[in-house]
């Protein structure tokens, strides 16, 4: 299912996770560790549910990683 040609989701998932990281950092300086570290697991997991999805085997399969 994946092909070598630019993928604008990877690509975007990838630039939201990097800004979720600075804000994590940002809520940290400002003690809020809990909300910190709970932002950062969400919102840096979705990026990491949509490379794994591009290694899906089948479309079924692709479908199935992104719900």
């Amino acid at each position: 299912m994946r092909d070598d040609k630019e993928n604008i989701i990877v690509k975007l998932t990838f630039e939201f996770a990097l800004d979720i990281i600075e804000f994590a950092e940002e809520l940290e300086n400002q003690r809020k560790y809990v909300v910190a570290k709970q932002i950062l697991k969400s919102g840096t997991s979705i990026g990491a549910n949509v490379r794994e999805a591009q290694n899906a085997e089948s479309k079924n399969d692709f479908i199935h990683k992104l719900k």
